[in-house]
């Protein structure tokens, strides 16, 4: 008795805890009708379970009860009520997971009354709020193994919150496995928008997503603020700050969107100032800044989005081919391999892929080129279940977690490996196969019991499997046999070949139907053929071993378009190759493996020096070179025993020279024009350290350049002053040290007389209003900067908003940053130097100052200097009284004169602009050099570091083959910081090497039968969509700006 109640006790229990673990998933939803409790149980048995990366896989049964594993183990007594799923030689793993992909939704653009003042921030936009079953395409994800992905919105700036989702086929409210996770944004624009919208440049971008975050820091401390005193007035409310505030803390990380290397850089910078915890959605180009890509210490998304390779199919296409390109193309599938051996947390996507069927593929190829096989499993399981807050439901195969995984027919990296089947959430999907290469060729089928006077042989003929076609013949003929018959209906259904073909040459009349199981590597498989007379037999098919099979096979490949499918056989059973040559930085013709050596204590003697200092133009002279700074310069000077002596005699040595005006090294899209002031934008947020400029003005002997904002704006955007210290990333191409400047401009450019007609709404638009702009804009940053200083002494009331663009011109009038301003004619230059004077501004330069040779006294008197084109003139109306005099004037009156480019082309012989000063005005040529060395370099205040050849000053110098200022002068050397940035001779060799390189990978393309892009086609490049030059400024064009890239 007592034992029979224990049993019942026992029983009431298991009975209970079934109950409860097959209870319907609850909802607060009604359902109208009957209510369904499906119970769905299932017993996967002999499937080899990798339960994580790095184990080996062991014979083991899963018990899955709806969506979860209750049981694991090579013992597990299986559910009476469980289905059995026989998994005999299959391999099974933790579902896939894809940690990024977009959708676009119209309801994003929505934005609701509360919401922040441009419509590029959407913060508070939640993906969860808008998303469809449609949007997760599922079944095309389920197909290569994904069992959830991450979604995050398309459009926007800082797009909105993302969601996760699993990727079965249930209700899309039932799938989300994790809301909110984090900040999905990009810091650039998709696409140019009108002149007239802001953000419509990179740079607007970056200053519009700076300044939002600063307005989410100002919303935190004004509430906590209102809340400790009551008196205070509320700031206002924005759903979009407010959204931002976790991912402002640090509690939820801000996934950024990089278009290439130096996106990535850029977005580590970004987060970096408002300690944010950054995930880098990368491009699959890192490999280019390997080192700088791992210093950043980020998790990275990585695409396996591996190019095509370039056309080279013909003489002309491979001539057209650049290095960059084929580099790529070569390097691109070794990017997790390097990113992997350097320790950077990977997470794998389908994005930036054309389908994502080419996932698995791609990935195979980058296991193939090194990357670690547990690690690419890690890499979309383990570690993004981690990464993303979701390993207690996914990332391993193990109770308790949801019965999601993927199942292959062979170890998931081993050559023809398939995924068969996924689960997701207790549901099973299998997938269709392609029909296996094998099926093509010549096969006999032999019958049992046929009818009566009916064919016991018939050979079949397969091609395939790409549009599998067939025909049914008589025995001992071949395949060309002209009485053949077509099979009808073929196809290659779940291992089965499935036809039907008129049977009236081979037995009874009408149609017979076929199916006959396929097996790889089997020598024979078995099928049934039922006659039209009802008739059933069974059928034995093997290889009919006819030797002219295999030419037919050919010939009838060729006709059906199924050549391509002989070619891959032949590819797959080659090993893959290595990228054939090392990176270089830039990627390209005259990339460099790694950067110039310092060399130390260096002796230029016995040439010709234009020190542009007080010592004037020596004769056979030397410069002593130590650490990267002038030691001493002069004639018959004691050379140290240890110092490496460069020959130059016969040969002149300049200082380096120095643009004051230029637009090269810049992707950002040089003008942010849709606003009238733009000093919140930064053009040192996008130097491009990529750009070839950079190379061919330094074989001109350019060492420092002035990287401005266009002409766009009465008050443009920050400008960077650089030197050329090609090979290196963008940060150290950057003048430490420099002072801070800033863009303005006068004249047509700023009024928008030169936009067009559709452009006459923006203020303003006469030169009056841009000389009452300037003073409005500088009484407003007066009046920050007292609401700044206040609230620093005081800590009374709200906390004073930071103001980007205000900042900046705070900073003009406490005269840390210098204005250099765009100008030609008299009056308006008068007019700005009035405006300054009010405010006790001194300018940095007047760029262009085409009528300076006018009013040369008066900024004299003002303390202006001057940057003038050499021999510009009549380009456009408001310059019609230029004249190449100009400089030469202004200089005889005493201003501090430069000439500049102001485009790409003419920076690389800015000595031939100097000689100009000579030919127009007599100047003398040592004061000519100083025109593009010392004055220039007193135009950015960077005198004390560069400009002349003396002692202390920076290494900077060019050698020339003749006197800097004739025509026939040729650089030969450009040293920056002591160190060799270019040589001549070094060039000359290079160029051999690069052809060389060139043509050894057109070759490796030729040879791997790779896939090539069509004529017209072309890789996407994102430069591409923003101007290299000032378009608002009509004097050049885009001289100069042929940029490598890698189109063909």
């Amino acid at each position: 008795m007592k034992y029979s109640f224990l049993l019942s006790c026992c029983l009431v229990a298991i009975f209970s805890i079934a109950a409860w673990a097959e209870a319907p998933q609850q909802t607060s939803r009604h359902d109208e009708g009957l209510r369904r409790h499906p119970v769905e149980v299932y017993a996967i048995t002999n499937a080899k379970v990798v339960t994580r990366p790095g184990e080996e896989p062991v014979a083991a049964t899963i018990v899955v009860r709806n969506s979860k594993i209750v049981a694991l183990g090579q013992d597990v007594q299986i559910p009476p009520e469980a289905e059995v799923v026989d998994l005999e030689g299959k391999y099974l793993y933790p579902g896939f997971i894809d940690s990024y992909g977009e959708v676009s939704f119209s309801a994003a653009g929505q934005r609701p009354p509360l919401a922040y003042w441009n419509q590029n921030i959407r913060s508070d936009f939640n993906v969860s709020s808008a998303i469809k079953s449609s949007d997760l395409a599922a079944s095309d994800y389920r197909k290569q193994g994904f069992v959830a992905r991450l979604i995050a919105p398309q459009d926007g700036i800082l797009r909105g919150q993302t969601a996760i989702y699993s990727l079965d086929d249930g209700d899309v409210h039932y799938r989300q496995l994790r809301d909110a996770f984090a900040l999905a944004g990009q810091l650039t624009l998709t696409r140019r928008g009108p002149r007239g919208s802001y953000p419509n440049s990179p740079m607007g971008a970056v200053a519009l997503a700076r300044q939002s975050f600063y307005d989410a820091a100002w919303y935190r401390d004004a509430l906590r603020a209102s809340e400790k005193d009551a008196t205070l007035l509320l700031p206002e409310t924005n759903v979009t700050l407010e959204a931002m505030q976790p991912y402002l803390a640090g509690d939820l990380p801000v996934m950024i969107e990089t278009s290439d290397e130096q996106f990535a850089t850029r977005a580590d910078i970004f987060a970096r100032e408002f300690g944010l915890d950054l995930i880098v959605i990368g491009s699959g180009r890192e490999y280019r800044l390997l080192d700088e890509i791992v210093g950043m210490k980020r998790t990275l998304v990585v695409p396996v989005n591996f190019p095509k390779a370039p056309n080279v199919a013909t003489p002309e296409a491979a001539a057209e081919t650049s290095l960059l390109s084929l580099m790529h193309w070569d390097h691109a599938p070794e990017n997790l391999a390097r990113l992997s051996e350097k320790d950077v947390e990977i997470l794998l996507t389908t994005h930036r892929l054309e389908s994502p069927s080419l996932f698995l593929k791609n990935l195979s190829t980058a296991v193939e080129r090194g990357f670690d096989a547990n690690q690419a499993l890690a890499a979309m399981t383990t570690v993004p279940a981690k990464r993303l807050g979701i390993d207690n439901q996914l990332g391993t195969v193990e109770e308790g977690k949801l019965a999601s995984f993927v199942v292959t027919s062979k170890p998931l990296f081993e050559k023809d490996s398939k995924v068969v089947e996924t689960w997701v959430n207790g549901q099973r999907y299998e997938h269709d196969q392609p029909a296996p290469k094998q099926l093509a060729g010549d096969w006999k089928i032999e019958m049992q019991s046929p009818p009566k006077d009916a064919a016991a042989t018939l050979l079949m003929h397969l091609t395939g499997p790409k549009n599998m076609k067939g025909t049914v013949r008589p025995a001992e003929t071949t395949p060309k046999f002209k009485e053949k018959v077509e099979l009808k209906s073929l196809k290659y259904d779940e291992g089965r070949i499935v036809g039907q073909f008129i049977a009236d040459k081979f037995g009874p009349r009408g149609v017979a139907t076929l199916s006959i199981t396929f097996e790889e590597d089997a020598e024979s498989m078995l099928g049934t053929l039922r006659w039209p007379d009802g008739t059933v037999s069974a059928v034995t098919m093997t290889a009919s071993g006819m030797d002219e099979a295999k030419e037919e096979k050919k010939e009838e490949a060729a006709e059906d378009g199924d050549q391509e499918d002989a070619e891959e056989e032949k590819k797959d059973d080659k090993k893959p190759q290595l990228a054939s040559f090392p990176v270089q930085y830039p990627l390209g013709s005259f990339g460099r493996v790694s950067p110039p050596a310092e060399a130390g204590l260096i002796a230029f003697t016995g040439a010709t020096v234009w020190t542009c200092g007080e010592q004037g133009i020596l004769e056979n002279a030397t410069v002593l070179v130590s650490d990267g700074k002038i030691k001493a310069v002069g004639v018959d000077l004691e050379i140290p025993e240890d110092a490496t002596v460069v020959d130059a005699a016969g040969l002149h040595i300049s200082p380096g020279l120095i643009d004051c005006h230029s637009h090269i090294a810049t992707d950002g899209g040089i003008n942010e024009s849709g606003q009238a002031i733009t000093a919140e934008v930064r053009i040192g947020d996008f130097i491009d350290a990529d750009d070839i400029d950079i190379y061919w003005q330094l074989a001109g002997g350019l060492t420092s350049s002035n990287i401005l904002h266009g002409s766009a704006n009465p008050i443009g955007g920050q400008n960077q002053v650089i030197k050329m210290r090609w090979g290196l990333p963008a940060e150290k191409l950057k003048f430490q040290g420099a002072p801070q400047g800033i863009k303005f401009a006068l004249g047509e450019n700023v009024k928008q007389a030169n936009w067009g007609d559709e452009y006459t709404t923006r203020y303003p638009q006469t030169r009056m209003g841009v000389e009452q702009i300037f003073q409005d804009e500088f009484r407003e940053a007066q009046e920050y900067q007292a609401a700044q200083e206040a609230y620093a002494q005081s800590k009374q009331g709200l906390p004073p908003r930071k103001d980007l663009e205000l900042e900046a011109v705070a900073e003009i009038l406490d005269g840390s940053r210098w204005v250099h301003c765009h100008s030609y004619r008299q009056d308006e230059i008068l007019a700005l130097i009035r405006v300054l004077d009010e405010f006790d501004i001194r300018i940095g330069s007047f760029q262009h100052i085409l009528e300076g040779y006018k009013v040369a006294d008066a900024m004299a008197q003002h303390g202006a200097t001057a940057s003038s084109f050499s021999d510009w003139w009549a380009y456009k109306f408001e310059v019609k009284d230029a004249i190449p005099y100009n400089g030469a004037m202004m200089h005889q009156q005493g201003l501090v004169v430069s000439f500049n480019s102001d485009d790409g082309e003419m920076g690389r012989r800015m000595n031939q602009e100097a000689a100009k000063a000579v030919k127009y005005g007599h100047v003398s040529p040592e004061e000519a050099l100083k025109f593009v060395t010392l004055n220039a370099a007193i135009q950015l205040r960077i005198e004390d570091r560069v400009g002349s050849l003396e002692p202390g000053k920076d290494a900077d110098l060019a050698i020339w083959n003749a006197s800097p200022l004739s025509n026939f002068a040729v650089c030969q050397q450009t040293w920056i910081d002591g160190r060799k940035y270019f040589d001549r001779k070094e060039a000359e060799s290079d160029k051999a090497k690069f052809a060389q390189m060139k043509n050894t990978l057109i070759q490796k393309v030729l040879d791997s039968r790779a896939p090539m892009l069509k004529e017209g086609e072309h890789t996407e490049d994102p430069s591409d969509l923003w101007p290299r030059c000032d378009e608002f400024c009509h004097a050049h064009g885009d001289h100069g700006h042929e940029h490598e890239h890698e189109h063909h």
